[in-house]
C-alpha cells in the first residue's frame, strides 16, 4: 500500500500543490462537486499519477470523517493539501462560516488523530486574514482552541455579528492560522508538521469570480497597486506547499506565509 495525499478542493492551487508532492503516492481527491473532483483526477491521472476522487462536502463533520476513512483503505496519510472552501462572491455569510471556519477545523483536527509519524499538511488560507485589526488574545485563543463542536457557537461568530460576507470571511481566515498553530502542537505529538499559506490574488476560476464580482474593481486596484504589480499563479503558491510538505521544511510547523505579491504591504503602508 502506498502512502496518501489527502486533498480537498479540486481547484488550481490544490492540483499545482499535488502535482508537486503526489508522485509515488496515492492521491484521494475530495470535493462537493464530484464532477470537479473526477475533472481533476482525469487530469492527473493523464499525467501518470494515481488518483482516486471523492465526494467529499466540507461544512460536514460526517462527510469529513467518511473521506478520511475511505482514503486510509488505500494506505497511511501522509499529507493533507487542504484547498477547499467558498469565496465572499460566492456564498452567503452563514455559508463561509460553516465551510471556511468550521470545516477546516474539523478536518485539521480528525486528519491530526491518522496521519502517519512524520506527516505533513498544509492548509489554504487567505491574505483576508491578516487584514483585519488584532483580535484580542482571549478571542484568539477561543478561534483556536474552542472544540469545534462548539465553534459556531461562539458569540463573537453569530451571524449579527458579521458586517458582510467579507468580514465573515476574513475571520474564517483569521481563524485558520490560530487552528493551525494550535493543531501543530497536536500533530508534533506523531513528529508531524502543519502550516498554512495565505494566498493573496492567484489566477483561478475562483479568482475569476471575484474579479467579475461586486468587488471586482476592488480586487484590480489591489494586485495593481502591490509591488508585483500582478496577480499570483497556482504554481507560485505550490513553490512554498513544496517547502512546507517537504524535507526541506522540517523545522517549520504552526506558521503562516502570506504570499500576495506585497499587496498587504501596500494596504498598510503605501
Amino acid at each position: 500500500m502506498k502512502d496518501v495525499v489527502l486533498v480537498t478542493g479540486a481547484g488550481q492551487i490544490s492540483m499545482a500543490i499535488a502535482r508537486r508532492v503526489g508522485y509515488g503516492k496515492k492521491i484521494v481527491i475530495g470535493d462537493r462537486s464530484k464532477v470537479n473532483s473526477e475533472a481533476m483526477a482525469t487530469t492527473m491521472r493523464q499525467a501518470g499519477f494515481d488518483v482516486v476522487a471523492l465526494e467529499m462536502d466540507l461544512s460536514s463533520q460526517a462527510s469529513i470523517l467518511n473521506f478520511i476513512k475511505t482514503a486510509q483503505e488505500y494506505g497511511d496519510i501522509a499529507m493533507l493539501i487542504n484547498g477547499a472552501g467558498v469565496s465572499p462572491s460566492q456564498a452567503s455569510i452563514e455559508e463561509i462560516l460553516r465551510v471556511d471556519l468550521y470545516g477546516t477545523a474539523v478536518l485539521l483536527e480528525e486528519v491530526g488523530k491518522v496521519i502517519k509519524e512524520g506527516g505533513t499538511g498544509v492548509t489554504i488560507s487567505s491574505q483576508s486574514g491578516h487584514r483585519m485589526p488584532a483580535l484580542s488574545p482571549e478571542l484568539d485563543k477561543k478561534l483556536a482552541t474552542t472544540p469545534y463542536e462548539e465553534l459556531l457557537s461562539l458569540g463573537e461568530l453569530q451571524v449579527y455579528k458579521m458586517k458582510d460576507t467579507l468580514h465573515a470571511y476574513q475571520m474564517a481566515k483569521r481563524c485558520n492560522v490560530k487552528r493551525v498553530m494550535a493543531q501543530a502542537v497536536v500533530w508534533g505529538k506523531k513528529g508531524a508538521r502543519i502550516n498554512s499559506i495565505s494566498p493573496g490574488i492567484i489566477v483561478t476560476p475562483l479568482a475569476l469570480d471575484e474579479f467579475n464580482g461586486p468587488r471586482g474593481e476592488y480586487y484590480q486596484n489591489m494586485f495593481k497597486s502591490a509591488p508585483a504589480g500582478r496577480p499570483g499563479t497556482a504554481d507560485e503558491v505550490a513553490n512554498v506547499a513544496e517547502l512546507l510538505l517537504g524535507e526541506k521544511g522540517a523545522f517549520i510547523t504552526g506558521a503562516d506565509i502570506l504570499i500576495d505579491g506585497g499587496a498587504t504591504a501596500s494596504y498598510f503602508y503605501s
